[in-house]
């Protein structure tokens, strides 16, 4: 449950990771005792998990409208981000020497690229619109003779904003050039087909829709070679070595499945309740700038900028009422810089400081928002009021 109504807890943060479905549960258990066999074992222990395995991919294949043969196992959404950039790279190694991103991706695309920066490697790193947006325009712009990889995630992790990729797609294939989108947040909430969306690579994670953490896919559409990111074992059709997490892999794809089957529900739900949020928050709360596009944008994120307060301060305000949020992505809320995210919408930096990203999911309530929305402008009016006497 998001809400723990003894206690008063609430849970507004599903962006960075998701609580385990009962039926996701339920599925992985007789991976970890009675079908414990390994998966490349050519026995009848092994062959029963390598079943579970196909059965799996078939699900998360069907979620994103690919072959099974065409899904890879992961440790998550940053080994498939990895392998994706890193694998591409060392395939076209001395032969192509550029890549092009955009400044507001997750950092495992980021530091990957500024990896690749280290080794000789050429990065562009377009800036976005002041929605998150990433132009098609300015990938074709961005495009070189020296060119062997785009990369441009889906749908952006703090502030939801879904960037235009099959058109973005339809650009890089005409150059030749392959082209990779990050779509952890979108996989699983919106509808999203890899044949339409033109991507060679896309990379996905378990525990953003109901399923385990450690687990992910990294799509790669038949026919495409980059290099192995893992060596060791011939597992994964010798594609990713390893001895497969049988039990994360069902739990992924369960999740994958699941999601399938109530995407439409899912999605009317959370847009429901982010437009209540966002709606109550504009009523009764002042100094708000939403972050992000209007419309194009993940059903359950809303992302606002509240003027004169600090995004930490706010945060652990919330948390001390039994609500959690988030100032940004998980992997680096620990920070005090500004979300870089936020900084290339070109915020002002006490805007850029004082953001909060809420992430809806399946079991919040209207209930949860009208008591965050209390809280939330209780705590605004103490710490405006801190600052005012300060002064």
């Amino acid at each position: 449950m998001t809400h723990d109504r003894k206690n008063n807890r609430i849970y507004l943060d599903h962006s960075a990771t998701t609580p385990v479905d009962p039926q996701v549960v339920e599925a992985m258990l007789p991976y970890f005792t009675q079908t414990f066999g390994n998966a490349s074992s050519i026995h009848s222990f092994g062959q029963d998990a390598k079943v579970a395995m196909e059965d799996a991919r078939r699900h998360i294949a069907d979620l994103i409208g690919a072959e099974p043969a065409e899904i890879v196992f992961t440790s998550g959404g940053t080994e498939a981000d990895n392998w994706a950039i890193k694998g591409a790279a060392y395939f076209f190694e001395n032969r192509k020497k550029h890549v092009v991103t955009s400044r507001v991706e997750h950092h495992a695309v980021l530091y990957a690229c500024k990896y690749l920066e280290k080794r000789g490697f050429d990065v562009t790193y377009l800036p976005p619109d002041k929605y998150g947006m990433v132009a098609p325009e300015r990938v074709a712009e961005a495009i070189r003779d020296d060119t062997f990889l785009v990369s441009i995630m889906h749908a952006n992790n703090e502030i939801g904003t879904i960037n235009p990729i099959r058109e973005i797609g339809e650009i890089v294939h005409d150059r030749d050039v392959l082209f990779h989108a990050d779509a952890v947040q979108s996989v699983g909430k919106i509808p999203v087909s890899v044949k339409d969306m033109n991507v060679d690579l896309l990379s996905l994670s378990g525990h953003k829709i109901y399923g385990p953490k450690g687990i992910g896919a990294l799509y790669i559409r038949s026919g495409v070679k980059v290099e192995k990111f893992l060596h060791g074992g011939r597992h994964e059709r010798d594609r990713r070595a390893g001895t497969e997490n049988v039990a994360a892999a069902v739990g992924l794809g369960k999740a994958a499945e699941i999601c399938r089957s109530r995407m439409e529900e899912d999605m009317q739900t959370l847009r429901k309740l982010s437009e209540e949020m966002r709606g109550k928050l504009e009523r009764n709360v002042s100094g708000l700038h939403l972050n992000g596009h209007q419309s194009r944008r993940i059903p359950g994120i809303v992302n606002f900028s509240f003027e004169g307060v600090q995004s930490d301060s706010l945060m652990l305000s919330l948390d001390l009422k039994g609500i959690a949020v988030s100032n940004g992505s998980a992997c680096t809320s620990g920070t005090v810089e500004p979300s870089h995210v936020l900084r290339a919408l070109g915020l002002p930096h006490n805007l850029a400081n004082s953001a909060i990203r809420f992430s809806l999911g399946r079991e919040n309530t209207s209930e949860e928002i009208d008591y965050t929305v209390v809280a939330l402008k209780e705590i605004l009016e103490r710490l405006r009021g801190l600052k005012r006497g300060r002064r």
